[in-house]
């Protein structure tokens, strides 16, 4: 295999598996945006990939997040100030961080795990651990692009986070410091120059940091589409089907379907996202995953010319300009995946987008929520089960399809056997 991702010659004169009739070759549980990225790496390597997923490619989580590829934000969910913040955002029911009173002793675990996370031993690991996989994740998205055609739909104009005061501004500063630490590229703008990267700002904010090299897409649904649509040009296969067990063993792994069917591969990756864990508990491994329950509104793209993507942090939201409208949202309700959504939170980032751009028109929009997988320590599952022949690739909280990429890489050199070039170790299932 070249390192561009060429198929060898002879994978297309050899019988896969499947046409031998010995089960799927490599079954990946998941049609996000993770799973198409490793079904993509893997039919480069010349492997016969089945996707499995129980609506089809991209249509959950994957097709509604705030399209940004966020190269940049390499300080961990533990160690941004939330914890601090925490009794200020819970006093709000539709503020940026909002858990159910109903839910809370379930979450309670999970909260404990993530207050320790952020303990300040634990800082520089975490960084370095975020900003390794960040720079992976940078450099195999935009081979990435070239290989499957899909670069026209990458846009490059950077990104404005705002402050509504000098006090949230110098808050900003630590954090800002450890990203350049790393070579991230920022500047500090205010008045006209602010003015300029975003026309039409409130008053209200004083301050702002443009980055540059902030990356977002023109819609994340569309690109998941059009990456497996390359994938399947490499032979690729999809299956409708929702998995309810996985099973595993020296001879490979077996997925169980609704209907009492199975089906066999030789190896199996799991990228589920929020369901991720509960297939892991089948093989005997408990991972504390819990659920970032994230809300936007789509608005048609006439509603405000937005030039870049805007960050709200202090309200835990942005706005995105995307060819197929303009996205307001974000936010976290830590909720489960069972609840109904609560699509007042919705509404509410709407009426604070009209307030920080006067002149938005709120109407035409169309709501959505999503499931983001998130772990206590803020960063993924990446690496082998304790079952063999089997592969976890979940748990990237609200950073999925910034870090899909490089966890396509990743996959695709532990399934084939190849030395990663990162260290997996902080990404190791078995670290809790």
């Amino acid at each position: 295999m070249t390192e561009e991702g060429r198929r060898p010659a002879y994978t297309l004169q050899t019988p896969s598996p499947r046409e031998r009739g010995e089960g799927e070759d490599v079954a990946i549980i998941g049609g996000g945006i993770i799973g198409i990225c490793a079904a993509a790496f893997l039919a480069e390597a010349g492997r016969n990939v089945t996707v499995f997923d129980r609506t089809g490619i991209c249509e959950e989580t994957s097709s509604g997040n705030a399209a940004a590829f966020a190269f940049s934000d390499v300080l961990p969910l533990a160690h941004k100030g939330m914890i601090r913040q925490l009794p200020k955002w819970l006093a709000d029911p539709l503020g940026p961080l909002a858990i159910p009173p109903a839910y809370l002793p379930k979450l309670l675990p999970w909260l404990i795990r993530f207050w320790r996370a952020g303990a300040a031993k634990h800082f520089e690991a975490s960084l370095a651990a975020q900003a390794g996989m960040m720079k992976l994740a940078e450099a195999e998205w935009m081979g990435l692009l070239d290989r499957s055609g899909t670069r026209p739909m990458l846009r490059e104009e950077g990104s404005l986070e705002l402050y509504e005061s000098a006090a949230e501004f110098r808050a900003s500063l630590s954090g800002w410091r450890a990203r350049e630490r790393f070579g991230i590229g920022f500047r500090h703008v205010e008045g006209e120059e602010m003015a300029a990267l975003q026309p039409g700002l409130a008053p209200r904010f004083v301050k702002g940091t443009f980055v540059p090299g902030w990356k977002t897409v023109a819609d994340p649904k569309l690109l998941g589409q059009a990456v497996w649509a390359y994938a399947e040009r490499l032979g690729a296969r999809f299956e409708h089907a929702r998995i309810e067990r996985v099973e595993a063993g020296a001879d490979g792994a077996a997925i169980a379907l609704p209907d009492g069917t199975a089906r066999k591969a030789k190896q199996l990756v799991i990228a589920a996202g929020a369901w991720s864990h509960l297939l892991a508990r089948n093989l005997g491994e408990r991972i504390p995953l819990e659920t970032e329950r994230g809300y936007n509104t789509t608005l048609p793209v006439s509603a405000f010319d937005v030039k870049r993507q805007l960050i709200f942090s202090g309200h835990g939201f942005v706005i995105t300009p995307l060819e197929t409208g303009l996205r307001v949202g974000g936010a976290v309700e830590l909720g489960g995946i069972e609840r109904p959504p609560n699509y007042a939170r919705s509404k509410a980032m709407l009426e604070k987008a009209k307030r920080f751009l006067p002149g938005l028109d709120p109407s035409g929009g169309r709501e959505w929520m999503g499931f983001r997988p998130s772990l206590p320590d803020s960063l993924p599952v990446i690496g082998a089960a304790r079952a063999p022949n089997v592969f976890y690739a979940f748990g990237h909280g609200h950073l999925g399809l910034t870090q899909a990429a490089a966890t396509g890489r990743l996959i695709r050199d532990l399934v084939i056997g190849q030395t990663p070039p990162l260290d997996l170790t902080p990404f190791r299932p078995q670290r809790f």
